[in-house]
């Protein structure tokens, strides 16, 4: 008898359990897992560098990327079969909406993917609410607020040491419209601005007019040549991490241009 009740004990015993289980949903059978409950597991698939960029700055460890580091204008890229299937088995998919290839990343993406448009600008604001934002995403708060201090720091010092080679005084600066972020680099705000398109003959001397010291252009899409005739240094701007995809690098690339540039 003193059998029979234990075993009908231990069979009471491992009914509540598993009823406690399943109601704390511990049965995940059914259950898609989200970013947050898989932080550091997520694989990510990258369009450009630069989204991937912003992965890793949010704390994410495992980005694979579709446009090779080096291509020149990274939104005219046509992606591979290879890089799609790399797609199809991603957990979270990045991409921009300007990039021409965006519709066959989102159609190659797997049901449980989540599809992240983000907006691409080195401009500090928009660098810290990206990465912010990716940080939610995937679990990697923590993580991101680090790399946003970090960033914080490193831009600041970026920022005086561009500001020391221009001897103080802020730099009449033009520049090609999707690097405009970097005249505050250089401590100024820009006096004018071209492109996408290479200007235009009226747009040339309305720029020359503002007497620059410095042409920043774009080294995905230069227009500069256009104003080989304005009596400025011309500096070009990279928007893209390389290999590394290390978003810090491209601050500190494009501030040592600057820097030389000013000196």
């Amino acid at each position: 008898m003193i059998t029979l009740h234990r075993l009908r004990l231990v069979a009471a015993v491992t009914a509540v359990v598993a009823l406690a289980t399943a109601a704390c949903g511990g049965d995940q059978s059914g259950t898609a897992a989200t970013p947050a409950a898989t932080a550091k597991g997520l694989k990510i698939v990258a369009a450009s560098t630069w989204e991937a960029g912003f992965a890793r700055a949010a704390g994410a460890t495992d980005v694979a990327v579709i446009v090779p580091p080096g291509v020149q204008h990274a939104p005219d890229y046509d992606p591979k079969p290879s890089d799609l299937a790399k797609v199809a088995q991603a957990d979270v998919v990045l991409y921009a909406d300007f990039e021409g290839f965006a519709g066959k990343i989102k159609d190659a993406a797997g049901s449980k993917a989540k599809l992240i448009a983000l907006t691409l600008d080195n401009a500090p604001a928009t660098v810290k609410s990206q990465v912010q934002r990716l940080g939610a995403e995937f679990g990697t708060a923590d993580a991101a607020t680090k790399w946003i201090d970090s960033f914080d720091t490193k831009y600041a010092a970026l920022k005086q040491k561009v500001s020391a080679a221009a001897g103080g005084t802020p730099p009449v600066v033009v520049t090609q419209a999707f690097v405009a972020w970097a005249a505050d680099l250089a401590g100024t705000t820009p006096a004018g601005t071209y492109g996408p398109q290479p200007p235009t003959v009226s747009q040339i001397s309305e720029l020359a007019a503002k007497k620059p010291q410095l042409i920043l252009d774009n080294s995905a899409m230069p227009g500069g040549d256009a104003l080989a005739n304005v009596n400025a240094k011309r500096v070009v701007i990279d928007n893209f991490p390389g290999q590394g995809l290390d978003l810090l690098e491209v601050f500190q690339r494009n501030a040592d241009a600057l820097t030389a540039a000013l000196s």
